[in-house]
C-alpha cells in the first residue's frame, strides 16, 4: 500500500492526518505540530478499557457519557488534536455533528500506554492534555503496572499528580464518586 504524496506543514496537518487514518487505519494525532500515529490497541490494551469501563459504568453521574475513538481539539488551533483511548463527556456528545470534542467539556481522559511508546512522548501527550484545559487525565502502564492520576490543569502542566501501582485504587476527583481497582488490570506479556 503506498500513500499519495503528502506534504505535511502547518495549515494541512489535519487534511494528511486524515488521509494517513484512511489509507491506513492507524490511529493518527497532532500533538504540537507532530504527526503522531499509533497502531491498533492490542488485546490487553483493549481489555484494559474495557475493564475500567465496566467499574466506571457502575458510577457514571448522570448526563454523562464514556466515549472511545473520540479526539479531542486543542483551542485556537485546528491542526492540534489527541485522541484518548476513553474520555467522559456530556451525553449531548451522542448527537453533535462535530469529531473534535471541546476540551473544557472533558470530565475525564483515560490513555493506556502501548509497549512502543517513549518517556518523551507520554510526557509530551500528558502536557497536551494539560495544556488544552482536559480537567482530570489517568494515565494506565501495563508495561510496568503502574498509573498516574492528573488533575487541575495549566498552561505549564498539571498542577495535582498521584501515582501508584497496579493493586493500588485510583480515587477520581468530582464529578465521579468511584475508586477505580487497578488490581484487575492486565499486564504486557516478556
Amino acid at each position: 500500500m503506498s500513500l499519495p504524496s503528502m506534504h505535511p506543514q502547518p495549515g494541512n496537518l489535519r487534511v494528511v492526518a486524515e488521509e494517513i487514518e484512511r489509507a491506513t487505519g492507524l490511529r493518527v494525532e497532532i500533538l504540537g505540530g507532530s504527526l503522531v500515529m499509533s497502531p491498533t490497541p492490542r488485546g490487553k490494551h483493549a481489555g484494559t478499557i474495557r475493564r475500567l469501563r465496566q467499574q466506571l459504568e457502575l458510577t457514571m453521574p448522570p448526563g454523562l457519557g464514556m466515549y472511545e475513538v473520540t479526539s479531542i481539539a486543542m483551542p485556537g488551533d485546528d491542526d492540534d488534536y489527541c485522541t484518548p483511548d476513553l474520555v467522559v463527556l456530556p451525553e449531548s456528545w451522542d448527537t453533535d455533528d462535530e469529531w473534535l470534542a471541546d476540551p473544557l467539556d472533558v470530565e475525564l481522559a483515560v490513555e493506556v500506554i502501548s509497549r512502543s511508546e517513549r518517556a518523551t512522548q507520554i510526557a509530551g501527550k500528558n502536557d497536551w492534555y494539560a495544556a488544552a484545559g482536559v480537567r482530570a487525565l489517568v494515565v494506565l502502564d501495563p508495561r510496568t503496572g503502574r498509573w498516574a492520576h492528573f488533575a487541575q490543569p495549566s498552561s505549564t502542566g498539571y498542577c495535582e499528580l498521584i501515582e501508584g501501582n497496579y493493586g493500588e485504587p485510583i480515587e477520581l476527583n468530582r464529578p465521579f464518586d468511584v475508586t477505580v481497582d487497578t488490581a484487575c488490570l492486565p499486564l504486557y506479556g516478556q
